[in-house]
């Protein structure tokens, strides 16, 4: 791999090309994100991904809403009634706004992944979730077993889209166009080992600042094990319609059989009681 080298006095990471990572990952920073929504674009352009609808909702300047089958980045703007840091004045009417790019978290154990009965969802070689558009047949099944509801079907079409990690432009040695349009660094790209310690210092240094709230939503704990897609937030990941434990369907699959097993020899055993009874 061919280390990013970053400029300290501009804040700001270059990437030579070719840039390979082994393992690929996003860590996006909602306290320097300023909703400019280069992400959108830039994903929309380079992937040919149609509108989302041109609907005004009337949340704020979110049209977009929420991550789905044309919608592959997101940038959410979220109002929150409380302290932003150190803040010193109008604390009777405390009031932060948050910005963050949402996007598909390319699991460790993607629920997607293990769902898909046609192969069209694989595990690309670094580490992100494809879905393959060719061989989608629509069925829908991924779209329910996602913990995070990323996954959607576009209508009429009838086939499952979402953040393909820019696997074209990573097999070129360039970094996803998302990260590359972004002009704060709040989206970067790089090894998951070395975003994961990036994150935590990032944390560390918010939490140094005045902000007791900041966090790196990575759910390592649980079943999901981890993410390639991982976030600095302030507050709960909740606010973010972030789960703050995301669960794989399929760890439910050995309860489920059980019960239908008892149950098929309850119904046996009654049956049998009959005839001799």
């Amino acid at each position: 791999m061919t280390d990013p080298v970053t400029n300290s006095e501009k804040y700001h990471t270059t990437y030579p090309a070719p840039y390979h990572v082994t393992k690929a990952a996003f860590l996006t920073d909602a306290t320097i994100c300023i909703s400019c929504k280069a992400c959108e674009v830039a994903c929309k352009e380079w992937n040919e991904v149609p509108d989302d609808g041109m609907i005004w909702s009337g949340f704020s300047y979110d049209n977009t809403q929420a991550l789905g089958a044309s919608t592959w980045r997101h940038v959410m703007f979220l109002e929150q009634p409380a302290v932003a840091g150190p803040q010193q004045v109008d604390m009777e009417n405390p009031f932060r706004w948050i910005f963050l790019s949402d996007v598909c978290k390319h699991c460790g154990n993607a629920g997607c992944l293990e769902a898909c009965p046609t192969g069209a969802i694989v595990r690309t070689h670094v580490g992100s979730v494809l879905v393959q558009s060719d061989v989608c047949n629509g069925c829908g099944y991924c779209v329910v077993s996602c913990p995070f509801g990323v996954v959607d079907k576009r209508h009429p079409d009838g086939r499952a889209f979402k953040c393909t990690f820019c696997y074209d432009r990573q097999s070129a040695g360039m970094i996803p166009t998302c990260a590359k349009a972004c002009p704060t660094q709040s989206i970067r790209f790089g090894e998951l080992s070395e975003l994961r310690e990036v994150g935590d210092a990032r944390v560390a240094e918010m939490q140094a600042r005045g902000y007791g709230d900041a966090q790196v939503y990575d759910p390592l704990q649980t079943s999901v094990g981890g993410t390639h897609a991982m976030f600095v937030i302030l507050g709960q990941p909740e606010s973010y319609n972030l789960p703050p434990a995301p669960e794989v369907p399929t760890i439910y699959l050995e309860s489920a059989w059980m019960s239908a097993l008892v149950s098929a020899l309850v119904l046996a055993a009654i049956v049998c009681a009959a005839f001799l009874l």
